[in-house]
């Protein structure tokens, strides 16, 4: 599996960069900065290190501890050359963190992670972020929007079950899929953060063929297994939308920063 993940995981990687909310993680790099000379960050759900490479070359700069479940992906990630950095790779349970985690961090990090998330996991991750006084920054977070330049009948259908399909237990507790930013945004302020939200969606075309064609089949994979379309139904839809994977298509995300 994690061989698949990391291929994945590079697909993404050039649409995820693009897409950040620019403001906020130059925003997010200042307040790192303004940490002094041994600013830690932590990453949560680190994969292959992308949200490290999205902060170069001011990463370099920084302690950077890299958290995730997968062995195999953290070591992929130790493996690549981030510039000579020094790594602290951890491996845990995403589910129920450890506060140790972030006892050093001046910025905790997680992308394309909390539309996956609950409620409690939420509470319990800005809890811990309180605890520790740090400011948290998270990115490519889905939002359910999905938008095509050329429309199949079948695309409201397909959004709705696939967007259902997002609520299903991730391994964090029944997931909030894409009213996560919400939820998460007045938890925040509750805790007393002050909070600035960006878009980040996906904006692809041509050039982002392989990388359509895979959204696309898993798209269709996840709302045939809610069973809100019938089977011919999800057929057509994934084989139109993969005949036409080099069209302009819009996937919605959101960024977030929290800080004191």
């Amino acid at each position: 599996m994690s061989g698949f993940e990391t291929r994945w995981l590079d697909l993404r990687e050039p649409a995820d960069h693009a897409a950040r909310d620019a403001g906020l993680l130059q925003n997010a790099t200042a307040y790192a900065d303004a940490g002094g000379n041994a600013v830690t960050v932590v990453d949560l759900g680190c994969g292959t290190g992308s949200t490290l490479r999205a902060f170069l070359p001011a990463a370099t700069r920084w302690q950077w501890q890299l958290v995730d479940n997968d062995p195999l992906l953290l070591a992929e990630a130790a493996s690549r050359n981030h510039n000579g950095m020094t790594l602290d790779c951890v491996q845990t349970d995403l589910g129920e963190p450890s506060p140790e985690l972030f006892k050093r961090a001046r910025l905790v990090t997680a992308s394309a992670l909390l539309d996956l998330v609950s409620s409690t996991f939420l509470h319990m991750l800005v809890s811990s972020l309180d605890k520790r006084d740090c400011g948290f920054y998270t990115a490519l977070n889905f939002d359910g929007r999905c938008i095509w330049d050329h429309a199949h009948v079948a695309d409201a259908r397909i959004v709705n079950a696939f967007n259902m399909h997002q609520r299903r237990d991730k391994g964090f507790g029944p997931a909030l899929g894409p009213v996560a930013e919400g939820v998460l945004r007045d938890i925040l302020r509750t805790n007393g953060f002050r909070v600035l939200t960006g878009k980040s969606p996906w904006r692809l075309g041509a050039g982002e063929v392989e990388l359509q064609r895979q959204f696309i089949i898993g798209m269709a994979t996840a709302a045939a297994e809610t069973g809100l379309v019938d089977h011919a139904v999800v057929e057509d839809w994934r084989n139109y939308r993969l005949d036409h994977a080099d069209s302009n298509c819009e996937i919605g995300h959101w960024d977030m920063l929290a800080l004191r």
